[in-house]
């Protein structure tokens, strides 16, 4: 069987999140492939130290360059800030290194198309972690529009919603600051809406937005690691919130379907409510995140008397079914869609394959947010160019 080891550059959530994926995902999927955790970089002794302890890495550096430059090292799995995401990536590249990164790509798509350029050059397989598009019953939504069950797409809406920064005392983390995330709701959940039009629609093609910064300022947080919405009592110094709290655009997609996008992370009682509901001329398919295993569809074709929306539990007989749990509606969580995207990884490594999502769609969806950036500041519509 085959070995590869991985090198992880963060120890905060995604880290954790990233981990667990890559300790489990053959015990799932028997890809042939073994990955090994073994090395994971922080910014100082104290947290690679605990990192690697916690997160079940053979060693640990304070130094990303010596990871990336690691011969041992196979795979790198880059769960920074955004603003790091560029000089790492390119980094691992050149050095011959397969690539996960988190998503956002990079903070703009003068970012990303570096990046993308990179991997081209060294020919390294590289995924974006837009995740959330690996959830099976999203990956059924895409079987059912490819089938053509519901026909040719009129209409796309997807929304974003979560609240977790709703409180003006929830502290000044980089996710406040333009020049570490490049944008704020955004880049950090609006871009998974943007993927999931992507991927289930096709290329948008022009945008017509608007945003807005509800919080001027924030409580300066203290400490390291991202804390996400927990207050600071620590700290009454309150530093400037240069980012956007919530986005709405209008859509127009190449193929002639229009839509919109909703993104906030200050609507109170929305944990993760990412969902789309997708109109065509034959059925119309409905998801929330927040109800993972379920899809709802309506297929026109029904008679009259039984027309409504029905439920479908995901299980077995649906995409990745047969690595997950055998039950439909078991149940699965944020931990079991990140092993499925690892799963798909290591898939376009075995097959000399692309990944989806990979650097390329990454840096489209890059294009379609500065698109909205610019439309938001001019009220104009503006081309996405993609």
């Amino acid at each position: 069987m085959k070995s590869l080891n991985v090198g992880m550059i963060g120890g905060g959530f995604m880290a954790k999140a990233h981990s667990l994926a890559i300790s489990g995902v053959n015990m799932f999927f028997d890809d042939g492939i073994v990955l090994n955790r073994k090395m994971i970089a922080e910014v100082n002794e104290e947290m690679a130290k605990d990192a690697a302890r916690r997160f079940g890495y053979e060693k640990y550096t304070t130094n990303w360059r010596t990871l990336v430059e690691d011969p041992d090292i196979d795979i790198v799995d880059i769960v920074t800030p955004n603003n790091l995401h560029m000089e790492m990536a390119i980094a691992a590249a050149n050095a011959g290194k397969h690539i996960i990164c988190e998503k956002p790509l990079g903070r703009n798509s003068n970012e990303t198309k570096k990046i993308l350029a990179a991997v081209e050059k060294a020919n390294v397989k590289n995924l974006v972690a837009f995740n959330y598009r690996k959830t099976p019953a999203v990956a059924l939504a895409k079987k059912f529009i490819d089938e053509g069950s519901i026909g040719k797409i009129l209409n796309f809406r997807g929304t974003y919603l979560q609240d977790w920064s709703a409180d003006p005392e929830s502290p000044l983390s980089w996710r406040f600051k333009k020049d570490v995330a490049g944008s704020g709701a955004l880049g950090d959940i609006g871009t998974h809406v943007i993927d999931f039009a992507h991927f289930l629609v096709g290329k948008i093609d022009e945008v017509m937005s608007m945003s807005k910064t509800w919080i001027k300022d924030r409580p300066i947080q203290t400490g390291g690691l991202d804390t996400l919405g927990n207050k600071s009592a620590e700290n009454t110094e309150r530093g400037v919130v240069d980012v956007d709290d919530e986005i709405s655009t209008l859509l127009r997609f190449k193929n002639g379907a229009v839509g919109s996008i909703e993104a906030t992370r200050n609507a109170w009682g929305r944990n993760n409510f990412l969902t789309f509901e997708i109109h065509g001329e034959k059925g119309s398919l409905y998801f929330n995140y927040e109800r993972r295993d379920e899809l709802q569809v309506f297929f026109a074709e029904d008679g009259d008397d039984r027309r409504g929306f029905k439920t479908v539990y995901t299980g077995t007989p649906h995409p990745y079914g047969e690595g997950l749990w055998p039950i439909p509606a078991i149940g699965i969580g944020y931990s079991e869609v990140k092993i499925i995207e690892m799963h798909d990884f290591l898939q376009a490594i075995i097959q000399d394959k692309e990944c989806e999502p990979n650097f390329n769609e990454g840096h489209k969806i890059a294009q379609v947010s500065d698109a909205i950036i610019e439309s938001s500041k001019k009220q104009k519509w503006v081309k996405t160019n993609v």
